[in-house]
């Protein structure tokens, strides 16, 4: 998908340190720096112009907010977002997800969400996919210990792809989905991608985590029409 140049985007970023910041390899920061309180953690990886991450955080005002993108000219979209309505629990970071341990300790992400990322088609970008193993082992880094990932794509074969890749990192599956919209959970929140290309085929989505006790498993979310019947 080429993107459209937001001319003024670097500018209204660097006028917004207190709600924005840009991070390259070099930058490092302490993620506390970003809120007035300290709360429990969740990251959006790939926010896109920020619906899903302003939306989130006004729900949940109880936990502080990460919304991460790569590009200035999509990402000003959120920053607009954020000033129109501010919220003190939800920062914008423009940066490569690459570099997330710049600005995130170990085992500090309850949740991290990966929402329509690029799914890169073609095999020999494989490792530019945002569930390749490398990535993986960067999540696995970063999250709290009882941390999980929630992953939502439209692309079938994306989404087989991270089926495989999670279960061969070891990852345990909550919740599987292979029609969102039809199976309708009450929480689910649409990113404006969600909302614009839905009608198109059926949404795909999964919760996992890399460890638990087996006591504490749920699996309410698996039914014999959803569960993948062999990764």
């Amino acid at each position: 998908m080429r993107l459209r140049k937001v001319s003024y985007a670097p500018k209204l970023i660097a006028k917004h340190p207190e709600r924005i910041m840009d991070i390259d390899k070099d930058t490092k920061v302490d993620v506390k720096d970003f809120f007035p309180k300290e709360q429990p953690l969740e990251v959006e990886i790939g926010a896109g112009k920020g619906q899903f991450s302003h939306t989130l955080a006004q729900r949940q005002p109880d936990k502080n907010h990460i919304a991460i993108e790569r590009f200035d000219s999509v990402i000003v979209r959120a920053l607009e977002k954020v000033l129109s309505d501010p919220l003190d629990n939800l920062f914008l970071v423009r940066m490569d997800a690459k570099h997330l341990e710049n600005i995130l300790d170990s085992n500090v992400v309850k949740t991290l969400y990966l929402n329509f990322s690029d799914p890169w088609p073609k095999a020999r970008h494989a490792k530019r996919r945002l569930t390749h193993p490398d990535y993986l082992s960067l999540y696995k880094k970063i999250l709290a210990k009882d941390g999980r990932i929630e992953f939502k794509t439209d692309n079938r074969h994306f989404f087989e792809y991270t089926l495989k890749t999670m279960n061969r990192a070891g990852m345990t599956f909550h919740f599987l989905s292979f029609d969102l919209h039809e199976d309708n959970p009450p929480k689910n929140i649409m990113t404006e991608f969600e909302e614009k290309h839905s009608k198109n085929g059926p949404i795909y989505k999964l919760t996992a985590s890399f460890e638990e006790d087996e006591h504490e498993k749920d699996v309410s979310g698996f039914s014999e029409s959803t569960r993948p019947a062999e990764l």
